[in-house]
């Protein structure tokens, strides 16, 4: 009981969040202007397009798991692995996080591999998409600087709020301070429980690690890796296309606004709703795209990637039972059989 009112409260806690955040950036914005836009200057084939670049990004997570499961067990049927992936999506819009317990539970449930072993992997393959995050950012910080600082100058108040951030003394010295306090309470803070949280999580970590250097065709692996976020690139880049004031932007300027609002993501609302936006908008900013111009296209592309995700989601949660109802069968009476002979 505890637990689905803890549940509960962090869904509405986030969700608050989200929407908050929201309605900070599209307040002050004129609907009619927006639901004009919406309705006569967008070009909906792009997004379309759009879409089927997305849904193949998650066949490729959907291949690139299966190639990490497959050493710590056996290899698991393709629809069950990509239904599970939606599943996870899905959930992930419900609340936070909760869509990798989530692939695993149903992985676990119709392949019979060890849910415990499935969350290594997931813990694994999200260490990889961070990494793979913070190269795209490297790459956009080194090619993109010279437009950064132009930005900057030309917008001396976030200019100034971000060296007060970077030089505040009070964040220099509650950085020292939590590092002298970690390493005074050392002993004692290994007994805490989230500690042993971490603990457990670093161990999920290894052995998924272990399961990618188990893989029998890493380049299949690497090469997947590359494709999903390829793939997540090209699918924000050509919603540009659906728009006047982006279609003319290069590829370069695609990269800076998907690794930014990629950040938005990883913000702990429900969908990155609010963050993403944000992110998006700001980047777009650093290309001259104007603000109310901005959160048009942040729209569009979140809500056709979300609505996706839910469709597919929804659709994949009817079906799972469907497609597994004879194997189910066979394992309660293989399981009844065996009953009766002990």
């Amino acid at each position: 009981m505890k637990k689905t009112i803890s549940k509960i409260i962090k869904f509405i806690a986030f969700l608050a969040i989200g929407l908050f955040l929201f309605w900070l950036i599209y307040k002050d914005h004129d609907i009619d202007r927006i639901k004009s836009v919406l309705k006569n200057d967008v070009n909906y084939t792009w997004i379309i397009i759009s879409l089927v670049i997305g849904l193949f990004s998650h066949v490729s997570r959907t291949l690139r798991w299966g190639l990490m499961i497959k050493p710590i067990s056996h290899k698991p049927r393709f629809i069950n692995t990509f239904l599970a992936v939606m599943i996870g999506y899905l959930m992930n819009l419900v609340l936070p996080r909760m869509g990798e317990i989530s692939r695993c539970g149903v992985l676990s449930r119709y392949e019979k591999i060890s849910f415990t072993k499935l969350l290594g992997t997931v813990v694994a393959e999200r260490a990889v998409d961070m990494v793979s995050l913070l190269l795209l950012l490297a790459i956009v910080i080194f090619a993109q600087f010279g437009q950064m600082l132009d930005f900057l100058h030309s917008n001396p108040g976030i200019e100034s709020r971000l060296q007060s951030v970077f030089y505040s003394p009070f964040l220099i010295a509650g950085l020292m301070a939590l590092i002298i306090a970690i390493y005074v309470f050392r002993r004692t803070l290994k007994n805490t429980l989230i500690y042993r949280k971490i603990t457990e999580v670093l161990e999920s970590l290894k052995e998924g690690f272990v399961s990618i250097r188990s893989i029998e065709k890493k380049g299949w692996f690497f090469f997947h890796s590359f494709l999903i976020w390829f793939l997540y690139y090209l699918m924000l880049y050509v919603v540009f296309f659906a728009f006047d004031f982006t279609r003319d932007l290069n590829p370069l300027a695609g990269l800076t606004t998907f690794v930014l609002a990629s950040f938005g993501m990883v913000a702990p609302v429900q969908g990155g709703i609010g963050a993403w936006h944000f992110m998006a908008k700001e980047a777009l900013a650093l290309y001259g795209v104007a603000n109310e111009n901005g959160i048009i296209f942040a729209f569009v592309a979140h809500t056709s990637m979300n609505g996706m995700i839910i469709v597919v989601g929804i659709i994949s949660m009817l079906v799972l039972p469907f497609i597994n109802r004879r194997k189910m069968e066979e394992i309660k009476n293989a399981e009844a059989t065996a009953g009766i002979n002990s």
